[in-house]
């Protein structure tokens, strides 16, 4: 019998705490009614305007819960969350921390959206501007910037050991400058090698490029098109497992881009084989928008549609 008892004891407690109990609800128009609601279930309040229902489950139910919430934490908390008053009531019990959602009326903005009305649309946009990968249409492959060190490391993961080649950057293109000014200005900032690319004439005589140094060579004797120059920056041999390799390769591909406006060029010695990098955001000659919240926006108009302007639909006559 005792342990009987005490099992119904137990039961009966369960039951208690499974339930919200108010007492003596007097919050506005309120009359001081009992009330108990079950937990865990959809609770729907329902009556005329006017008959209590936001006071009861507003100003009453959520607004202890918050309250109780808030005490619970820290004085540093509490300070940047909403105080809410205690309500006029006897007695609540079996109170969890509460979550009100506002109420208000629909917008009728035409640019809104369930995205827009949940506020989920702001973290979907940063996320695609994060995470989103941008594809060349000429060559599928991904878009993204070079820096030294992927140059480097990419060098060396690609080129066999003892691989030769030489690290440039383009000529400069200034069109009201002739080569020999440019060679010239190139000379006075200690750039006195350049890489001349053979003509497709000597290309198929099986010519390969040639190394102009302008202190046996000056500016003024030097007839060749800017289009078949590159400046020298280093000349550089591929040795895996050799720390120091990497970081001299590093170090003149940061010169490189440096002194190239953000481009590079990697020529391998005798071989005719070149590679471009840039530290622009562009891939096969296009320049490409880098990924950002606002290209996924259509309230913005690096992101609306051209034709709907980001309406999502367009004024025009139906002939039916």
């Amino acid at each position: 019998m005792p342990n009987s008892s005490k099992r119904q004891t137990s039961n009966a407690a369960r039951q208690t705490n499974r339930r919200i109990v108010i007492k003596g609800a007097r919050q506005h128009n309120l009359n001081g009614f009992d009330l108990e609601l079950p937990r865990g279930k959809l609770v729907v309040f329902t009556g005329p305007s006017g008959s209590g229902k936001s006071s009861l489950a507003f100003d009453t139910i959520y607004a202890e819960g918050q309250r109780r919430y808030v005490e619970s934490l820290s004085a540093y908390a509490r300070q940047f969350l909403e105080r809410m008053d205690k309500p006029d009531v006897d007695l609540i019990t079996g109170l969890a921390p509460a979550i009100a959602i506002e109420q208000r009326t629909a917008s009728r903005n035409p640019r809104s959206t369930v995205a827009t009305q949940t506020e989920i649309f702001d973290h979907l946009r940063l996320l695609f501007a994060r995470i989103g990968k941008t594809i060349s249409p000429a060559s599928g492959e991904l878009v993204q910037k070079d820096s030294p060190r992927s140059v480097a490391r990419e060098i060396m993961a690609d080129f066999e050991d003892g691989t030769r080649f030489y690290l440039c950057f383009p000529f400069p293109q200034h069109k009201k400058s002739s080569v020999k000014a440019e060679l010239e200005v190139l000379l006075q900032r200690g750039f006195f090698r350049m890489l001349i690319h053979p003509t497709d004439v000597q290309k198929k005589k099986g010519a390969t490029e040639k190394i102009l140094d302008l202190n046996e060579t000056p500016p003024s004797e030097v007839r060749i098109a800017r289009k078949r120059l590159l400046v020298l920056v280093d000349r550089l041999m591929i040795k895996h497992g050799d720390e120091s390799t990497e970081s001299r390769i590093a170090d003149s591909i940061e010169q490189a881009f440096s002194e190239g406006g953000g481009r590079c060029i990697v020529q391998v010695a005798k071989n005719g084989l070149s590679r471009a990098f840039s530290t622009h955001f562009e891939r096969d000659g296009i320049r490409f928008e880098e990924p950002t919240p606002h290209l996924f926006s259509f309230n913005s108009p690096l992101g609306a549609c051209p034709t709907c302007q980001g309406f999502g639909r367009i004024t025009g006559i139906d002939p039916d």
